[in-house]
């Protein structure tokens, strides 16, 4: 079966893409970036979808072995979720 996983840049995304690996399903990773500046970069050991979490997803993805894209939603998210909110 081919899937897609989100991949944060976190344990939980990175185990899930690697069980669905082992299991045999075609998986492609997924990251998406919701940061209007593209030089963000978390501070702390908590946090999401900056350049530094797509670089630890890809990362993971690379040592699976399995495809990764990062899909640029930073004008959606702001649209769809900041702004309405």
């Amino acid at each position: 079966m081919r899937v897609v996983a989100a991949m944060s840049g976190g344990v939980d995304s990175a185990v899930a893409a690697a069980r669905m690996v082992d299991a045999g399903h075609e998986v492609v990773g997924v990251h998406l970036a919701l940061s209007q500046n593209a030089a963000t970069l978390r501070e702390s050991a908590r946090g999401c979808c900056t350049i530094e979490d797509a670089g630890d997803a890809r990362r993971v993805a690379d040592m699976l072995g399995i495809p990764f894209y990062v899909w640029d939603m930073a004008a959606r998210f702001k649209t769809d979720v900041v702004e309405d909110f």
